[in-house]
């Protein structure tokens, strides 16, 4: 009993000691928000990428002692099951030594190379195959290959994530599809609309943008020093070695690009990182207009206990979800704008400016997914008032001065415009005397009967249909 009570002590002091660890670090990715980002922290982390280097380097061996004629030693049954073991077997101590290779190598690729060499010489049936590690490759064709497979399941994890927000407000949509809302263009009380149809115009814009994400695919080279396939060719000028390396990338479902320089161009990088800036702003618009709403009373935010608002006025509650979600999409918008600027240039056939830029995409991402989840647990939070927002449009029957002047127009009035304009600019328009403006119009009964019907609750068009469409 001693015993357990001891080491339940030990592993609650370990987790102390984890968690101070933790905020001693200097971003709030790795800190503060380290749970929220888990899962794209893992994907992009140095450890993660090693191994992927690690993967391709392996690959690469049974692909050419197999798939790329006799100048290649083939594999025997058991040699191919001993590297198998070698790829499978990367864990936390391999990337340890990976790291300590590299303080002595300071070169990262060559660091998986040589670890790759340290356990190929563990099985001897595998010793004439040593000379295939990292044959005819460049430290840049691992690496394009890499991150075009980090980015991929990046790719997959942003999404997924990105969808949920999709899936939400179309749910929202449909859901307050008839809710009648005053309408504001500069601010202004504007034609009625519905709040399910202002959301949907959010779900389209993000949908759009997630099919253009999910269809973009980031490229990689394979083509040596410089692109011209110099190592290769010399090896086996026999070989269609372009066909060989497009065969090779694909089976990690990577599309090459054969035309390169010493790398890949990043280009489609670029694409990605513009596409991920345009859904940060779509979400920061509907953060904002989520704001307004909260701040004229047409959402309440739901009440959670032990929440604190203000730290001095207990009445309030904040809308700092939207705001943390606005906050982090900028950070993120900085960071992909600055991707997309620099990672398509390169002086000549290479120089390196792009490799310590290429270790931040994962922060990139990760502040427009950190984004995405405080703006899911914004729209958690928030209800309808309805009662304010058919109060908010009692108020304003002035925005049927739009339907008085389409129906004037009707019955032949080309200035119905300017008289409308006259009547209703600067007055305070109310049901009253908007019945008032409509009997003293000279148009037909019929006419003045439509007017009649109509109130600013019901001067809707057919945005609930909008709302509630699959368009």
């Amino acid at each position: 009993m001693f015993r357990r009570r001891d080491h339940s002590k030990s592993l609650k002091r370990l987790a102390i000691m984890h968690h101070m660890k933790i905020q001693e670090l200097i971003s709030p990715l790795d800190n503060r928000y380290n749970l929220r980002v888990e899962d794209l922290a893992n994907n992009f982390s140095e450890s993660n990428l090693n191994k992927i280097r690690f993967e391709i380097e392996i690959d690469w061996i049974i692909f050419l002692s197999s798939q790329c004629g006799k100048n290649f030693k083939p594999l025997s049954s058991s040699a191919k099951k001993n590297l198998l073991k070698i790829r499978n077997s990367f864990d936390a101590k391999s990337s340890k030594r990976i790291k300590v290779i590299e303080s002595r190598t300071n070169h990262d690729v060559k660091a998986v190379e040589y670890f790759i060499r340290e356990e190929i010489k563990k099985f001897p049936n595998l010793k004439k195959y040593e000379y295939l590690v990292h044959f005819a490759l460049t430290s840049e064709d691992v690496n394009s290959l890499s991150y075009a497979i980090l980015l991929k399941e990046a790719k997959e994890i942003y999404l997924k994530k990105l969808d949920f927000l999709v899936k939400d407000l179309n749910s929202k949509s449909k859901s307050w599809s008839s809710l009648p809302l005053l309408a504001r263009t500069h601010g202004q009380a504007a034609s009625p609309t519905t709040l399910g149809k202002e959301l949907k115009v959010f779900h389209q814009r993000l949908l759009r943008q997630k099919h253009i994400l999910k269809k973009m695919k980031p490229l990689a080279k394979f083509g040596g020093a410089t692109g011209n396939f110099h190592t290769l060719e010399l090896s086996d000028a026999k070989v269609n070695w372009l066909s060989k390396t497009n065969k090779f990338l694909s089976s990690f479902g990577v599309e090459q690009n054969s035309i390169t320089t010493q790398i890949e161009p990043h280009d489609g990088i670029a694409e990605i990182a513009h596409c991920i800036q345009r859904i940060n702003n779509i979400i920061i618009d509907l953060d904002q207009d989520a704001w307004i709403y909260i701040s004229n009373d047409i959402f309440k935010l739901k009440l959670k206990d032990g929440e604190v608002g203000s730290s001095t006025m207990p009445h309030k509650v904040n809308p700092i979800d939207f705001e943390n979600s606005e906050g982090n999409l900028g950070i993120s918008n900085s960071l992909m704008g600055f991707f997309a600027e620099k990672l398509p240039k390169s002086r000549l056939q290479r120089d390196l400016s792009d490799s310590t830029v290429l270790r931040n995409l994962g922060i990139g991402f990760a502040y427009s997914y950190l984004g995405i989840t405080s703006c899911l647990d914004g729209l958690k939070k928030i209800q309808p008032n309805k009662e304010a927002a058919i109060l908010e449009l009692s108020n304003n029957w002035q925005v049927l001065s739009e339907a008085i002047q389409i129906v004037m127009k009707l019955e032949g009035y080309s200035d119905a415009y300017e008289e409308i304009k006259t009547l209703t600019r600067g007055q305070n328009i109310n049901k009253d005397s908007y019945h008032e403006l409509v009997e003293n119009l000279q148009i037909s009964s019929d006419s003045k009967d439509k007017l009649r019907k109509l109130t600013p609750l019901t001067y809707l068009g057919i945005a609930s249909e909008l709302a509630k469409s699959n368009i």
